[in-house]
């Protein structure tokens, strides 16, 4: 049995279904504080019905980056991020940071974005940026969150390799644990120290990221 006191996630014969449908079934799955996770799998393997499970079992130690950025896209930059900390600050100063935010805040929230290359961008509308800076907004939506596992649905799908891997580095900066859907398999063995694989809602591999090579996982994953 594992260390409880160790233990951040922990599924056991978790299923889930849509419409009558099954998406998920026998999922056993135990992620220890500390690790880093790629959920990998081809589209539809089910990877992001786990992501949803995860959250939902540990939701006040999870920070989200949703497969879409989920941004309001008529907000600055500044709003969007700041929303990561919406339930920790009184209805009063949220109201007042709508209308004229405090300068604490808006120092934390451009030293976030500093961190995934988008400090000039602090008071850009949303809906304005590229789908790359939608993305590193959402990322850095989930760095201020700051709860101890960051779960990540494709967080970097919309960045290059380059680019994708410094932003994976900020997130494992900055949280203790991660468990991130991944397409990108040079980037999960890279960045990861585990992969587990989907396919057809079960669980079919589930190594140590130094024990695989993109060969033995190329059954598993359609390219991007």
């Amino acid at each position: 049995m594992p260390d409880g006191s160790r233990t951040a996630i922990l599924l056991a014969n978790a299923s889930a279904a849509y419409g009558g449908r099954t998406v998920l079934s026998g999922i056993d799955l135990t992620v220890r504080r500390g690790e880093r996770v790629a959920l990998m799998g081809r589209s539809g393997a089910g990877k992001s019905t786990l992501i949803g499970l995860i959250q939902a079992q540990a939701p006040d130690t999870v920070a989200l980056v949703p497969q879409a950025a989920a941004l309001v896209r008529t907000l600055s930059v500044f709003h969007n991020v700041y929303m990561g900390r919406l339930d920790r600050r009184s209805t009063l100063h949220n109201l007042r940071n709508l209308v004229r935010p405090a300068k604490a805040d808006i120092t934390a929230v451009e030293r976030i974005l500093d961190r995934v290359g988008l400090a000039d961008k602090l008071w850009a509308k949303a809906g304005e940026l590229s789908g790359g800076q939608q993305q590193r907004v959402s990322v850095a939506r989930a760095l201020y969150n700051g709860r101890p596992i960051l779960v990540g649905d494709e967080p970097v799908s919309a960045l290059d390799r380059q680019q994708g891997a410094r932003v994976l580095a900020e997130m494992a900066a900055s949280h203790e644990t991660l468990i991130l859907a991944l397409h990108d398999v040079a980037l999960a063995l890279a960045q990861t120290d585990r992969i587990v694989v989907l396919e057809a809602g079960r669980i079919v591999l589930d190594a140590p990221a130094q024990a695989l090579d993109p060969e033995r996982l190329r059954p598993f994953y359609e390219a991007a």
